[in-house]
């Protein structure tokens, strides 16, 4: 199993290639008023001017400090002469047939993720990714076949929110009736990479995201999805404090240790210790349990009592999530026969077990598709078009 990477070794810097400048965005209010400071703003001013500041940005989503009308035009000056507000830039966005969409994302050094927004009737949820590639290479994961390049920094991770709302043209307009409609209304940390080996970033983005002059999503309309980072699993509740998913997979050792590897520094008996004391679990606050469904590898009527017998004393629910094939896949999808079966014996047992539908598989943005796909497809057609 791969050492947990870390943060200072992965993640670039700060400040930006080109002039130098810092960029504002996902900045944490403390280290946005000690860079204000830093700039020359006058420490008795610098928790007014970052309040100013991060309205404009996160609630109004202004990136030209001259739309900033509430400030001095020579405050604004400083602003444009010391800081940027750059977000990670859409590459192509492909709509799916059922609403889906899914954005490549292009982060400094030319690097690329992806990002996905999923509508539903009741929310619009959007998957945003931790990494560049991933350390975690589950087999069942197209993600998991990239190796892993880098973390991406808080302002990276923010930007996929901000990028999200510019597209479907959500942030309010000055002077306009208040509208409570949010369509992106969720978000999970289930996109590309694993959010705990980036702890700090991700802990200082969902800060910037949950404020509440800002972005302003709860913490519980934030899930954080982990493979079973155990060492990082008492410090999200208690630095981050959002809803914890748990891709768990398999109900022995010896099958989980084939499907998430990270099962082999960290076993299931360890780690559903870990999720037992998590801080707040209760049953309005229940950890989420993913369950990929593979073909006669986890997913027979024994594996699905066994795994009632596991959550025993866990506030939980299991998400069944029937596999996305895609090209090269070592395993099949379960059959439909299969999976309600298995679905029966944990709603019996007490524990919700909601079958997820595939959204977005026309465009590979599915659970576990993202990013390999997209530039297969990409280079495929370069060939075709030489």
């Amino acid at each position: 199993m791969t050492a947990p990477i870390t943060q200072d070794v992965l993640t670039i810097p700060r400040k930006l290639p080109e002039g130098g400048k810092a960029n504002l965005v996902g900045m944490t209010r403390d280290q946005m008023r000690a860079a204000l400071i830093a700039a020359g703003t006058p420490e008795k001013q610098a928790k007014m001017r970052v309040g100013q500041v991060w309205q404009w940005v996160y609630h109004w989503g202004v990136r030209d400090f001259d739309r900033m009308s509430n400030l001095a035009k020579d405050y604004r000056t400083l602003l444009a002469e010391n800081f940027v507000l750059e977000v990670p830039e859409i590459v192509t966005k492909q709509v799916s047939e059922d609403g889906t969409r899914k954005y490549l994302v292009r982060i400094a050094g030319g690097h690329e993720i992806e990002t996905v927004y999923i509508p539903e009737t009741d929310r619009g949820t959007l998957c945003i990714s931790s990494q560049v590639g991933c350390t975690l290479t589950c087999s069942f994961c197209h993600t998991g076949t990239q190796k892993l390049v880098r973390n991406l920094t808080a302002a990276e991770i923010v930007g996929q929110v901000m990028l999200a709302r510019d597209d479907l043209d959500e942030w309010p307009t000055p002077g306009a009736p208040k509208d409570e409609t949010r369509l992106v209304s969720n978000i999970v940390l289930m996109g590309m990479g694993e959010p705990l080996y980036n702890f700090d970033n991700v802990r200082d983005a969902m800060k910037v995201v949950m404020d509440n002059e800002g972005i302003a999503l709860g913490r519980r309309r934030i899930t954080l999805s982990t493979s079973g980072v155990v060492s990082e699993i008492a410090r999200t509740a208690q630095e981050i404090g959002c809803l914890l998913a748990v891709s768990f997979h398999a109900t022995t050792d010896e099958v989980r240790d084939q499907l998430v590897p990270i099962n082999k520094k960290w076993n299931i008996a360890t780690l559903l210790d870990a999720l037992r004391d998590y801080p707040g679990l209760s049953n309005s606050e229940r950890i989420t349990f993913e369950y990929v469904m593979l073909d006669h590898v986890n997913d027979s009527k024994e594996d699905a009592y066994r795994l009632v017998e596991l959550l025993r004393g866990i506030p939980a629910k299991v998400n069944l999530i029937p596999f996305n094939e895609w090209p090269g896949a070592p395993y099949k999808r379960s059959s439909g026969n299969r999976i309600h079966a298995f679905a029966d014996i944990i709603y019996h047992a007490g524990y919700a077990s909601p079958i997820r539908t595939p959204r977005g598989e026309d465009i590979m943005a599915a659970c576990g598709q993202l990013k390999s796909a997209t530039e297969k497809q990409r280079k495929s057609a370069q060939k075709a078009g030489a």
